[in-house]
């Protein structure tokens, strides 16, 4: 048998499934991001590489735990 939720309840499991999705959507951008700067060639590149790389750690560690709160 299937808990019965509230409207509350599933306003919130929605809000966390659209954030989980936009974080996701976001560290995909990260990634082709990275992917198209590839191996700095000048000073600007790698200083969009460090920040890309520091804006995927961020977020990926942010879906981790929003995936933890899901399974709650």
């Amino acid at each position: 048998m299937e808990p019965q939720y509230s409207a509350a309840d599933l306003t919130e499991r929605k809000r966390r499934r659209i954030r989980l999705a936009r974080l996701e959507a976001d560290i995909a951008y990260f990634q082709a991001r990275l992917e198209m700067i590839g191996e700095p060639t000048s000073a600007n590149q790698l200083t969009q590489r460090k920040a890309f790389e520091l804006l995927l750690k961020t977020v990926s560690t942010k879906v981790a735990k929003v995936q933890r709160e899901r399974a709650v």
